[in-house]
């Protein structure tokens, strides 16, 4: 089979539309049209199908997308092997990341790459809905992604390595009567006003689980997904808000404190997305083997 077929079936299942596909590969809409017809003669039976106005996979599509990912698995280990053959594995890695996670780790991550020779790195910043993260496989080598535990696990096809478990503080103006406490039960703040951050986003289902624990809605007054936007909200008493302890810990000056709850458990996972074929190249194995480093929670 052609493997150029296989990976224009591949990301038409990955990115849900032709137009998509298209604009991915820098090709026609019809080009790609034309190349899934070509791959559907060769294997005798349909692997698309009309969904209304998008065109999707059916079941032998979807199989065969699947298989090529074990393909390119394979080419770019392959490819890998003659990068090493060669003793060039520092081709450049892209990396994404949410706002506090880039903000926490991408300087030192760039750093200690800088200071031990490579590989080269570009970060971008993506902070999207949960559900939007496992895409950006296709854009970035390795994608820093967050979730609460209860939300669904990562998409089937994306290789995930865990991070870190971040807890989730309650944040607090310097002033607030609950500040000079060294933690806090869910019933010390049920009744405060809060910042949750938007429907979707994993900060804003990490409020839930606090209304869940009080047995009631909390009284929401702002969503915000911006931590540094919250956090000058909470420092002028406005609202209370929940703020990661290790990548958004206050500095001096800040206005507010942290304080853990004493009577739940409540936080965010922390992973590095990656398409499986792309942990065979060496230059990403390295910067992911420096991220976990980075991104080590304090002794």
């Amino acid at each position: 089979m052609d493997l150029h077929q296989l990976a224009v079936l591949r990301e038409l299942g990955e990115r849900g539309s032709v137009a998509a596909v298209a604009r991915a590969l820098f090709v026609s809409s019809s080009a790609v049209s034309q190349q899934l017809s070509a791959l559907q003669r060769r294997v005798g039976v349909p692997l698309t199908e009309k969904s209304g106005r998008r065109l999707v996979l059916t079941a032998a599509g979807r199989a065969l997308a699947a298989a090529a990912a074990h393909v390119s698995t394979a080419m770019a280990e392959a490819e890998e092997a003659v990068a090493r053959f060669h003793s060039d594995p520092a081709t450049l890695v892209r990396v994404s990341a949410f706002h506090s996670a880039g903000l926490a780790w991408f300087a030192p991550l760039i750093a200690r790459l800088g200071a031990a020779g490579g590989p080269p790195v570009s970060c971008g910043d993506e902070d999207v809905a949960r559900s939007d993260f496992a895409q950006l496989v296709s854009e970035y080598d390795l994608v820093i992604a967050h979730r609460v535990p209860h939300d669904p696990y990562w998409p089937e096809g994306v290789t995930v390595t865990p991070l870190l478990y971040e807890p989730l503080d309650v944040a607090l103006p310097m002033g607030h009567p609950l500040a000079s406490r060294e933690s806090l039960s869910v019933a010390d703040v049920a009744d405060e006003p809060w910042i949750a951050g938007h429907e979707g986003y994993p900060l804003g289902e990490a409020v839930n689980v606090v209304a869940a624990a009080a047995g009631r809605p909390l009284r929401v007054t702002h969503r915000i997904n911006e931590f540094f936007v919250s956090a000058s909200i909470v420092a002028g008493g406005a609202a209370i808000a929940l703020q990661p302890r290790y990548t958004m810990a206050p500095t001096a000056g800040s206005g507010i404190v942290l304080r853990p709850f004493t009577d739940l458990r409540v936080g965010r996972q922390i992973d590095a997305l990656s398409r499986p074929e792309t942990l065979a190249r060496a230059s990403v194995r390295r910067v992911l083997a420096e991220l976990s480093a980075v991104a080590a929670p304090p002794a």
